[in-house]
């Protein structure tokens, strides 16, 4: 079953205990390029820096590309009314929020593609 994660190193560390994280990182990479945004995401990259990683990029993009931030969040298919649900007004919380539910969008993904196959 899909589950609620109080922050994103629960998430992460989740999805490697069900040993799926390595299709977490895939489908990540997967879905930034098919939106066309370059992200390198090594195949052996720890959590904390694909966190950190993903984190910076969504900063970058709000702050410098927002036609290619709105465009991701559409092809990864976050949850409109989750970021509106957003109430901060700095940009570093903004998008590491934003982070969270890329993660989270994309961790339902891989684990719907796990527990239903294809």
């Amino acid at each position: 079953m899909v589950v609620n994660f109080p922050n994103i190193s629960a998430l992460l560390k989740h999805a490697k205990d069900q040993s799926l994280y390595q299709d977490l990182v895939s489908q990540l990479q997967k879905d930034f390029v098919f939106a066309n945004v370059f992200i390198e995401l090594p195949d052996n990259i720890p959590p904390k820096d694909l966190k950190t990683l993903v984190h910076e990029k969504v900063y970058y993009l709000i702050m410098e590309k927002f036609t290619d931030y709105l465009n991701l969040l559409y092809i990864i298919d976050v949850p409109e009314k989750a970021v509106k649900a957003i109430e901060t007004t700095d940009v570093v919380e903004i998008s590491e929020q934003v982070t969270f539910e890329i993660l989270k969008r994309e961790w339902q993904k891989v684990w719907f593609r796990n527990k239903y196959g294809s």
